[in-house]
């Protein structure tokens, strides 16, 4: 069993980090789930999925035209140039891609479903694309920041490599508790180091980069946050933002379908021991990448128009991965409740799956995150609000629409998906009638999942704009000498993976704190 839990966290691509915060989300009355967040060097970057995705050039013009100064696509492109080391031979002549950066981008391919995902995408009208490049709308391989078949995290790709500079301390077993500021200006920062409370004062500035959930939990143990919120838990308040306000997340709806030949991962494929020295040995095969091997971004409507001045709606996730088994039921990297669970990973269901998953790419529904108390030790209060607002159930629906298209294409049809056959995933809903509106609402409202993508809970914007903590330049209003670099300070979240756009923003900071 512990080959097999070992082999489950290789698939699955979780791996067995310790969770930096397990909070309650109100996804439903009493219902909760995890959010994890990477507590080890380099964040939540060693525990991701490890995809590679940018985001769509309109969301950052739309940062942009909302006051963030600086931030338009044009330039942030650079940037993300910069950190990029492509290792995908047919995009390197591209004038979007980078070459030398410090993070390996390749494109993992470890099972021969990944062309039918394309083939599908092709059957609809849609073009394959590097989804990095010119244009977002089309279908893609993913792209991933794995290198030789082992992950490239933010620490391994920007830190690791200058771990001699005199300049550099990384200092681990250390907690960060809050800001230090005396006359409205950040002067350093108290920690707890192996148990003691210590003080680390700056010469310059505090950058603080903890990340969508504990930066804005930082901050308000620091006395910056909501008067009325700090002030009902008796913190002394230094500056009146909105923070922990405006929380952004992907939600994603998995949807499995049988099919009737071999190819998507297995346990017994993991478990083999000439795929397990396969990897030892030549750093090739199936444990080289994870099950996710294709995307798509599309409209709302599935228009195959290429830019046409607006942002794509939904992200396709296609996993190559059978699911449906008994022991995927205590690994897989969800908080169903056990009722679900139960449906969905019965022992006598043997036929092999595979799995889409649309994403709302730009959800309606703002969350918050708030103290429970003032001790920094207790896990914030975090409530997405998911799918409150009912354009996200609609969005959702019309993801569910684009997957029931895709599967009834004749690539699809060629290894049994047929459309109209429910899944164990299609139980919980059968008092409906099957692909009706109200099915797939219903579907929506039990299955959907955070993508584990927070933003905007620092936003930044304009001097004027009342919903921004942050100015363009990442400074906090009101206080100087304090910084936010992080995804909390993204305007809104992007169109897609969070990762590679965090990269984006700690390589534009780096040229603005030089700068002064």
């Amino acid at each position: 069993m512990e080959l097999v839990n070992k082999l489950l966290q290789i698939l699955c691509c979780i791996g067995r980090n310790r969770i930096y915060a397990i909070s309650a989300l109100k996804l439903f009355r009493n219902w909760r789930s995890y959010w994890p967040r990477g507590r080890v060097l380099g964040g939540s970057s060693s525990l991701n999925w490890m995809v590679y995705v940018r985001g769509n050039r309109h969301d950052y013009d739309g940062w942009a035209a909302e006051g963030c100064d600086g931030w338009s696509y044009k330039d942030v492109l650079p940037y993300f140039i910069k950190s990029e080391n492509l290792l995908i031979d047919e995009f390197k002549s591209s004038k979007y891609r980078g070459n030398g950066g410090p993070l390996p981008v390749t494109r993992p391919n470890i099972t021969p479903i990944h062309k039918m995902y394309l083939d599908a995408g092709k059957d609809l009208g849609f073009d394959v694309i590097d989804c990095n490049g010119e244009d977002q709308i089309g279908f893609c391989w993913m792209q991933a920041t794995i290198k030789q078949g082992e992950r490239w995290s933010a620490y391994r790709s920007f830190i690791k490599p200058h771990l001699d500079r005199s300049n550099l301390h990384v200092v681990p077993n250390t907690f960060t508790t809050k800001v230090i500021i005396k006359d409205k200006k950040a002067i350093g920062v108290e920690c707890i180091r192996n148990g003691k409370k210590v003080k680390i004062f700056a010469r310059k500035e505090v950058i603080l980069s903890a990340g969508a959930v504990n930066s804005p939990q930082i901050l308000m143990l620091s006395g910056i946050g909501p008067r009325k919120h700090l002030e009902e838990l008796g913190i002394r308040v230094l500056a009146d933002l909105p923070v922990g306000e405006n929380l952004q997340d992907h939600v994603m709806i998995p949807s499995l379908y049988r099919i009737n030949t071999t190819g998507p991962l297995t346990v017994a494929m993991m478990a083999s021991t000439w795929n397990s020295k396969q990897y030892e040995y030549f750093r090739s095969g199936p444990w080289t990448a994870t099950a996710l091997e294709g995307m798509a971004f599309v409209y709302k409507d599935l228009s195959k128009k290429k830019d046409s001045g607006k942002n794509s709606d939904i992200q396709l996730h296609t996993f190559s991965a059978h699911m449906a088994i008994p022991i995927a039921r205590d690994f897989f990297p969800v908080h169903y409740k056990e009722a679900v669970k139960d449906t969905l990973f019965t022992e006598t269901d043997a036929i092999e799956t595979i799995m889409f998953s649309p994403t709302l790419l730009h959800p309606k529904s703002r969350g918050t995150i708030r103290l429970r108390t003032t001790d920094p030790f207790d896990y914030p209060d975090i409530d997405p609000h998911y799918l409150e607002d009912e354009e996200d159930v609609n969005m959702a629906i019309a993801g569910m629409r684009f997957i029931e298209e895709l599967v009834g294409t004749n690539t699809f049809k060629s290894i049994g998906i047929d459309v109209n056959s429910p899944s164990p995933f299609h139980k919980l809903c059968s008092k409906h009638e099957f692909r009706s509106d109200k099915f797939w609402e219903c579907y929506v409202r039990h299955f959907t999942l955070t993508v584990y993508h927070p933003t905007t809970t620092c936003r930044m914007g304009g001097k004027d704009d009342p919903t921004a903590v942050v100015d363009p330049q990442l400074r906090v209003k009101g206080i100087s000498g304090l910084r936010v670099v992080d995804a909390s300070v993204m305007r809104n979240v992007p169109a897609g993976n969070t990762n590679a756009p965090s990269i984006m923003v700690g390589e534009k900071a780096a040229d603005m704190i030089r700068k002064g």
